[in-house]
């Protein structure tokens, strides 16, 4: 390779290499600098993150995964900064770093949360390790797979890429096939009702049990055109900017049609985006209350209007991670569950402390991830087994193909059901 031949390449390697770490800086404001200042290195975060825990490997350890962001945070932006710089203690971070940690930032970690609830110092890794995705992402080097999906949410408004009329065919074909009325633009109604793209490509069954469940409530409700899509592929890629258009749509669309709640689907990411970081990145108050579906059953569970045929199986919940752990909408899927008259037989560990399925922040749409996910699904199978339960019940759509193609490749015989889906069967 000639001297000019290796200027080309060291430039081309430099540049990502500036504007991650520019992204990096730019995240990093007083809690980052605490949280980064505050480890004591014990390690017990390893013992919390399912990766880990199914292969043994320190580098899976989750307080490693943002060792680029540190070193950043050490030599541009910490107290001790110069002195690093200086000495040369701290090393610029590279091209060929960033591309190893690539693997540990996306491939290797849900955003489940599990590590910051148990971290003794009180810091937010998961946090932290979203703050890294933004910075790749700024940089460009987020995995092609999410990076895609982020940019066709941002264009079109929907991870997949339809336009809008193939959205509106769908609702048709559900509408037509389960003899269902599906009402789409209504120009005035309370509930705004969204979709995610897993349920439309893999399980429209959820969709029309959405509109069972609404009509039989007799809810004033509808889809909108202008926004329905409620799976934000700008949050697991670390993709602001999409994530943000993904945001506006569904706030436009509420504000539209006057809604005063928004029904967010079986999807754990989409109830992140919205209801915990929606009026942030809005910059305002949202104008209505955000639910996820699990949360509006259970309320019409408990005002008395939703009532329900029993039963009578033995299953087990998974909790979804953004839902319950990161959500805090632990107990509204709990509160159906009784009203089905099922005989729930708890995880060990369960609920704000149960175990990722493995799939979530993207990694279910990494190619190249799938076998570190199928380790990782073993200690799911182990969990459910552990119960003696029929079958596990889901309330998120990516857990429900995580557990469907674990199922597959594990040759498991427990077939996980949708909370939706089993509502709407036993509607009285």
């Amino acid at each position: 390779m000639s001297a000019a031949e290796k200027a080309i390449r060291n430039a081309a390697f430099e540049e990502p290499s500036a504007a991650a770490v520019d992204g990096f800086i730019r995240n990093f404001g007083r809690t980052a600098a605490t949280y980064v200042e505050s480890c004591i290195h014990c390690g017990m975060c390893a013992e919390a993150c399912h990766f880990y825990e199914a292969t043994r490997d320190p580098k899976y350890t989750p307080i490693w995964k943002i060792e680029p962001l540190k070193q950043t945070y050490k030599r541009e932006y910490g107290p001790f900064a110069p002195l690093y710089r200086l000495l040369g203690l701290k090393k610029k971070v590279t091209e060929a770093q960033l591309a190893q940690w690539q693997e540990l930032i996306y491939d290797s970690c849900t955003l489940c949360g599990r590590c910051s609830l148990i971290c003794p110092m009180g810091i937010d890794i998961t946090r932290l390790i979203a703050d890294a995705r933004e910075g790749m992402a700024q940089a460009g080097l987020a995995p092609a797979e999410l990076q895609q999906a982020a940019r066709r949410a941002r264009v079109s408004g929907t991870p997949s890429g339809e336009p809008v009329s193939a959205f509106v065919q769908f609702l048709k074909s559900i509408a037509d096939r389960h003899g269902i009325e599906v009402p789409v633009d209504k120009s005035k109604a309370a509930v705004l009702c969204t979709v995610s793209s897993s349920e439309v490509k893999h399980y429209p069954d959820a969709v029309a049990a959405l509109a069972r469940v609404m009509n039989h409530l007799g809810v004033d409700w509808t889809f909108s055109s202008r926004g329905y899509e409620a799976t934000n592929a700008g949050i697991v890629a670390g993709d602001l900017a999409s994530q943000k258009a993904s945001n506006g749509r569904l706030i436009e669309a509420a504000v539209a049609c006057g809604a005063t709640e928004v029904i967010l689907p079986e999807c754990g990411h989409a109830y992140a985006a919205l209801r915990w970081m929606g009026a942030n990145l809005h910059g305002s108050s949202l104008p209505f209350r955000v639910l996820h579906v699990s949360e509006f059953l259970a309320e019409q569970v408990t005002e008395g209007r939703l009532k329900l045929r029993p039963l009578e199986d033995t299953v087990t919940f998974h909790d979804p991670c953004q839902v319950s752990r990161r959500g805090g909408a632990t107990e509204a899927p709990r509160v159906v569950l009784q009203a089905l008259g099922v005989n729930l037989r708890e995880m060990n560990p369960t609920k704000g402390t149960n175990w990722c399925c493995g799939g979530g922040g993207g990694v279910v749409s990494i190619q190249r991830a799938d076998p570190l996910r199928q380790r990782a699904f073993e200690i799911k199978i182990e969990q459910v087994n552990a119960t003696g339960a029929q079958y596990p019940v889901v309330s998120c759509a990516t857990c429900r193909r995580t557990f469907d193609d674990g199922a597959a490749r594990h040759h498991w015989d427990k077939k996980a059901r949708n909370l939706l889906e089993l509502v709407a069967q036993q509607l009285q």
